[in-house]
């Protein structure tokens, strides 16, 4: 069992809920608001934490932040996938972003709730999701349909085209990355405006505030 892994119940009602969160006010007020709607069988901080209590709790219900220290809450969810693990996922993030929605729902999310939201909506989301359904906050949920036909453009980069994009968001200049990957600052650039390319971004500023908003600056 991970070592900050914190906050086991006593309690008998379901779902069985693990919450993963690296700002520990948030996932106590968390704690609080879903003391009465789930057994939380615990709480992690980090990425790594989470796919590792997970497989070892084998919960219904995983409640997780994107961005998180150690990994992405996006790669967790893919790990977590594969391993076997069948629980209900609801990613809570800062970020109402439909491109990141539909990311987390590919990788296989079932809800994605705005941490600006009411409470109350992460508890509707919840039982949405553990009767079966998808639940997307509804500023999501109404931009959704305008985005391009691609589920996961993130997953169509080549590991060093991540790698560079990881980089690139940790704010790395091109000949700092070119020195790291041992490569001509040339090949850095075309990796840049390929990366660009494939995700559908103009400028390095979005391209940066996308990955951030994965998570990847903090893996």
């Amino acid at each position: 069992m991970t070592n900050n892994l914190t906050g086991m119940s006593t309690m008998t009602a379901s779902p069985r809920t693990l919450l993963a969160d690296d700002h520990m006010m948030v996932a106590e007020g968390l704690n609080r608001l879903l003391a009465d709607h789930c057994q939380m069988v615990g709480t992690v901080l980090d990425g790594t934490s989470l796919v590792e209590a997970a497989v070892d709790l084998q919960p219904d219900l995983i409640i997780a932040d994107l961005s998180m220290p150690g990994l992405s809450g996006l790669d967790a969810i893919t790990q977590l996938r594969a391993r076997g693990v069948t629980a209900k996922i609801i990613i809570l993030t800062m970020y109402a972003d439909p491109r990141i929605a539909k990311e987390a729902i590919a990788a296989g999310a079932v809800g994605f709730v705005s941490k600006h939201a009411a409470g109350q909506e992460l508890l509707t989301a919840i039982d949405e999701v553990l009767g079966g359904g998808t639940y997307l906050s509804p500023a999501v949920a109404a931009q959704i349909g305008g985005l391009p036909a691609a589920d996961k453009p993130l997953a169509k980069l080549t590991p060093r085209q991540r790698q560079v994009l990881q980089l690139i968001a940790k704010g790395y200049r091109m000949r700092e990355i070119a020195n790291a990957l041992q490569v001509s600052p040339r090949t850095v650039e075309t990796h840049k405006y390929e990366i660009m390319r494939v995700l559908g971004f103009k400028n390095t500023a979005d391209l940066v505030r996308y990955a951030t908003w994965l998570g990847l600056v903090n893996t």
